[in-house]
């Protein structure tokens, strides 16, 4: 029973735990990258979206408008991949664990 291993995707993996090559911490550091990773692609896809959007006039708009937007993309973005909502960071964590198997 000692070997149960999980099937959800999502399933963090405690860092101080090693698994069976005693590479914890470099399963954690893929991870890490695999989440920046679908964070900068959903930032870019974020941004290409409101690109188009018109500024509001009330509020002013101009360049710091178009600078605080990309920031809030980032920041959506970041958000929306540490909360897992879209999955491009697990498919590219068993992509990135397949290749180091090779």
């Amino acid at each position: 029973m000692n070997n149960i291993q999980p099937t959800n995707p999502n399933f963090i993996v405690d860092s101080g735990a090693t698994n069976k090559n005693g590479r914890a911490g470099e399963d954690e550091r893929i991870r890490q990258t695999a989440i920046e990773f679908e964070a900068f692609f959903l930032s870019q896809v974020l941004n290409s979206m409101s690109s188009g959007l018109e500024v509001d006039k009330t509020f002013g708009g101009g360049e710091s408008e178009k600078m605080f937007r990309s920031m809030l993309n980032d920041e959506h973005a970041k958000s929306m991949s540490r909360n897992n909502s879209v999955g491009i960071a697990d498919a590219v964590y068993r992509e990135m664990l397949a290749l180091q198997e090779v």
